[in-house]
């Protein structure tokens, strides 16, 4: 009995209408975290009259997920089924982004609502990511992973730029807490995309161990395994350093370059054009160069010109500035897709949560001490020359991966069991 084209055609077809529904959802995700990122610390500050310490609190409750939980969420995650995952979450930001402007009607709003809503909502995109990375093979398979990674970190670096602008717009125009109210219409939108993809998972196996058994098994992987364990020493120290290095960067070209409030804002606006450019042309890049070789030469070839940042001053050395941070957040966008594809690629489907989990414990752990390095060498030796110091250190975090087996390779190698496609039920 003979196949016809249409036939065979119809599985492509409808993994690239679940896949147009993944990356809807995730537009909405990722702008409406990048306009709550505004409007919830604005709503602290105009609505409580909020100090810089509350703020700061605010901020540091929405990060503690990732300390708290960072661990254990991959191990939940890896005994259900990611999509589930997703739903899950953002049915929980629903609740909260309606919590938030509810209290705000009945004018029981308070800094410790604030604080227990960023840290809800830093818990939900906590198991919301993960789920998200460790969903992606699945739906797309071991082939398409460059590509699917590039379309999603372009949506990512699209938010990061106009979302703060979104959020101010919005807040002038409707005040935080409608601003806030439309990031739940923003996710249950999300809820009800996720709901429609057609590829179902299959419910993971059940296992015998208790959660610290999972935890431990995610952790060994990782650390048991040598690339990965140099990817995420040398992500953990570009993190730190370039962390550090923004935490001073408005210091910097305010105070220290002298710039007006309005024009840091442009120059920091136009510096993240970089990201969007290097998830624009990675899928190219791979194909000519090799994944495995792109992830390490995207951070050689691009470290460099963090080197022109502490150069800049009130005249065309300003443009030193913008084309040092475009590069840079060019060549660590093309490393992120890149070492993300090859982390989904090697891992094993059933430990893919879990991997993902230890992963962003052990990278972005060091995020909240990058403020205090900064903080403390800004003070001690001053803005210009920290950001020399922190330039240095990107310029050599990367070296570690010459040590990886990613040198000697040109593209990444699926492993036996590496995950395909699921076909819709």
């Amino acid at each position: 009995m003979s196949v016809s084209t249409a036939e065979l055609a119809a599985p492509d077809r409808r993994r690239r209408r679940d896949f147009r529904l993944f990356m809807s959802s995730h537009i909405c995700n990722e702008l409406g975290s990048s306009i709550t990122y505004v409007a919830l610390p604005l709503m602290a500050v105009l609505t409580l009259h909020a100090s810089p310490w509350e703020v700061g609190l605010l901020a540091a409750a929405e990060q503690a997920a990732a300390l708290v939980l960072g661990l254990p969420a991959g191990a939940w995650v890896d005994r259900l089924r990611r999509r589930n995952v997703m739903i899950a979450a953002d049915a929980v930001r629903v609740v909260l982004f309606t919590a938030v402007p509810l209290a705000y009607l009945l004018d029981l709003h308070s800094m410790p609502l604030l604080y227990t809503v960023a840290l809800l909502m830093g818990c939900a995109r906590l198991f919301g990511d993960v789920a998200d990375q460790s969903y992606l093979p699945t739906l797309v398979g071991d082939s398409e992973l460059i590509n699917g990674n590039s379309k999603l970190e372009t949506v990512r670096s699209a938010a990061e730029l106009g979302g703060p602008g979104i959020a101010g717009f919005m807040v002038q125009a409707f005040g935080a807490a409608g601003t806030i109210a439309g990031q739940a219409v923003t996710s249950l939108a999300s809820v009800i995309l996720l709901g429609r993809i057609g590829a179902r998972e299959e419910q993971p196996a059940a296992r015998k161990g208790g959660l610290l058994t999972d935890i431990r098994e995610g952790l060994s992987y990782v650390l048991g395994h040598r690339t990965l364990r140099l990817i995420a020493l040398n992500t953990a120290a570009t993190n730190l350093f370039l962390s550090a290095t923004i935490t001073l960067e408005v210091l910097f070209l305010s105070r220290t370059v002298g710039l007006p409030a309005a024009a840091v804002g442009w120059v920091l606006a136009v510096s993240t054009i970089g990201a969007m450019l290097g998830a624009l042309v990675v899928g190219r890049l791979s194909k000519a160069i090799g994944a495995a070789r792109l992830t390490w030469l995207s951070l050689l070839a691009t470290a460099p010109f963090g080197l022109l940042l502490p150069l800049a001053e009130k005249d065309w050395r300003i443009g030193l500035f913008i084309l040092g941070a475009v590069v840079q957040s060019a060549g660590i966008t093309l490393y992120n897709i890149c070492q993300v594809t090859y982390r989904q690629t090697e891992c094993p489907p059933h430990l893919l949560g879990r991997m993902t989990a230890t992963m962003r414990f052990l990278v972005q752990g060091v995020l909240p001490l990058s403020g205090l390095l900064a903080g403390a060498l800004g003070a001690l030796i001053g803005v210009r020359e920290t950001l020399w110091i922190f330039a240095a250190g990107l310029l050599l975090a990367p070296l570690v991966l010459l040590c990886s087996p990613l040198r000697t390779m040109r593209d990444f190698q699926p492993t036996s069991l590496s995950s395909e496609p699921v076909e819709a039920a």
